[in-house]
């Protein structure tokens, strides 16, 4: 997406920076951990692979992407360069932190074909001296107050570029012949974690984050689910102090990208 090109979010914890083309030799160096390809169930990719996956991040309406990273100095008003043009965020990353963006049939409205949008987050802290410091439950909230804020910009562009796949497409969607309507906002937030990652199921189910079954999928993975308003009130309208704490001096400002 490009609707968080040039912002990054900073609180005190942590920065989010929108995913450029600079970060991508240090993101494909940690996708070369073992570790980290089976948490995330990745596979390797050649580093001009991960630089046209780091494109479609930021052209695809369906994908909004930041890379975290150890906090700025405080009542600075952009993120991104220091005086000599050295890239700050290139020696602060510790992680990434995404949203993909998809319509599915709410299998409960089989008269109505209601659509539902889900938005699946994905986080990993891949510097090994910066986990089990509470970073990433920092990144995950302010990345969902980011969200929260910004839902109605954020699923315009994502309706914009569904519009623009349905155009180039020459068949209608099986979904849209049986009358489906479009929502307006998400229906929830959603995460699938492998059945052996327990330090991460802890971590979501902290934040309310609920397992959908008791057994984990054909695949070895749990999905967790966060209802939209439980989000809204979590980050946004009535955060409980542990969370309050986590998100102390979120602001929104200049991201500046060579």
């Amino acid at each position: 997406m490009r609707i968080n090109e040039f912002t990054a979010v900073s609180t005190k914890r942590v920065t989010l920076v929108p995913y450029s083309a600079h970060h991508v030799p240090k993101y494909h160096e940690w996708m070369k951990d073992p570790d980290i390809q089976a948490a995330t169930a990745s596979e390797p990719l050649t580093l001009d692979e991960e630089y046209g996956m780091q494109r479609s991040w930021r052209v695809d309406g369906d994908k909004l992407t930041f890379i975290i990273c150890r906090p700025v100095p405080e009542n600075n008003s952009s993120v991104g360069t220091t005086r000599d043009g050295q890239q700050l965020d290139l020696t602060s990353m510790i992680g990434d932190v995404n949203l993909f963006i998809s319509l599915v049939e709410d299998d409960a409205d089989d008269d109505q074909h209601q659509l539902l949008l889900v938005g699946e987050l994905e986080l990993m802290i891949a510097e090994k001296t910066e986990q089990g410091k509470g970073l990433g439950r920092a990144a995950l909230l302010a990345f969902l107050r980011y969200i929260m804020l910004h839902e109605r910009l954020i699923l315009t562009e994502f309706q914009a570029g569904q519009q623009a796949i349905k155009d180039h497409s020459e068949s209608t969607s099986t979904l849209e012949n049986h009358g489906a309507t479009s929502p307006t906002r998400f229906d929830h937030f959603a995460v699938k974690i492998g059945q052996t990652n327990h330090r991460s199921i802890a971590l979501f189910e902290s934040l309310g984050f609920r397992k959908t079954s008791d057994t984990p999928s054909y695949f070895g993975e749990y999905e967790l689910r966060l209802g939209r308003a439980e989000a809204q009130r979590n980050v946004v309208s009535d955060p409980d102090s542990r969370t309050s704490a986590l998100l102390d001096g979120y602001a929104e400002v200049k991201y500046l990208c060579p």
